[in-house]
């Protein structure tokens, strides 16, 4: 990734600096705050780098052990850039809106993609052409809808291990559900929200379209990253495994062959000429003594 002096320079051209007014601000983001510039306070962006960075190497991480990040963005300048970079590695997402226990009622929410997906094999194998065309409709129609809310969720079969916020303040839903539930929560944290309510919070602006694309961009590729290098440790180990799996059969076929040498030699020494023939039974030639004369 690029070093702090380029990403800083990003993030200012990005206007990730930029908060809100003054009068709209959380006390407890004072240490995150540089300046104030004509009544809108100034984020500090090299907190923003080292919290970035931070948030970065963490979801790094959780990608390689294999394990999901939600991503969670509701606010309209968020909803596509936010879709299209957990798509591109893989992560679920909501970012039409979420849906009240979509954490903590997970086992409902697993029933309702469940219905979607019947219905969208019924839709395409042919089920559904016994229907009346009313009936096809709305069921078409139901499954728009419930593709809207869940589609992006359809293929997670268990919790999350992470959510990715942006704008703790408007998801403050799906924050409470992931405290509940002791989800670890990473989250964009403009100069209105309180950073404490996160556990990796990332000082910037949620606002503008620029500031989430840069900041959303650099953790995909961090979660990019871990992936790739899961794929590698994988490989590698199915590598020393079939390794590991010649070398024991090599082996093996080396103890057989060394036994099966042995048994030839023993069974060599063994047949000697006549050593295993039966023994020819001489006649005594002794005359009977008595009286036979």
């Amino acid at each position: 990734m690029e070093n702090n002096t380029s990403l800083q320079q990003q993030l200012l051209e990005a206007g990730v600096h930029f908060g809100h007014l003054k009068k709209k601000w959380n006390p407890k983001m004072l240490p995150y705050i540089y300046a104030e510039k004509k009544g809108i306070h100034i984020i500090d962006l090299n907190k923003t780098v080292d919290h970035l960075q931070e948030t970065a190497a963490a979801m790094k991480q959780i990608a390689k052990n294999g394990k999901k990040i939600m991503f969670v963005a509701t606010k309209k300048q968020a909803k596509e850039i936010v879709a299209e970079c957990a798509k591109r590695v893989n992560m679920p997402f909501a970012t039409e809106r979420w849906l009240g226990g979509m954490l903590t009622n997970f086992n409902t929410v697993r029933k309702s993609v469940k219905k979607m997906q019947s219905i969208e094999k019924m839709l395409n194998d042919g089920s559904a052409d016994s229907l009346t065309k009313k009936e096809r409709l709305t069921l078409s129609r139901d499954k728009e809808k419930m593709e809207k809310v869940l589609g992006g969720i359809a293929q997670m079969s268990r919790l999350p291990a992470a959510l990715f916020l942006v704008d703790i303040g408007v998801e403050h839903i799906a924050l409470a559900e992931a405290k509940r539930l002791g989800i670890t929560t990473f989250g964009m944290v403009d100069t209105n929200c309180d950073p404490n309510k996160v556990d990796f919070p990332i000082p910037a602006n949620d606002d503008a379209t620029k500031s989430i694309a840069i900041i959303t961009n650099y953790l995909t590729a961090a979660i990019a990253e871990g992936l790739a290098e899961r794929q590698a440790n994988k490989e590698e180990e199915d590598t020393n495994d079939d390794a590991n799996e010649l070398e024991a059969k090599a082996r093996r076929l080396e103890a057989e062959a060394q036994s099966e040498a042995a048994r030839t030699r023993k069974g060599g020494r063994g047949a000697e000429p006549g050593a295993g023939a039966p023994k020819r039974r001489v006649p005594n030639s002794r005359r009977p003594t008595g009286g036979g004369r």
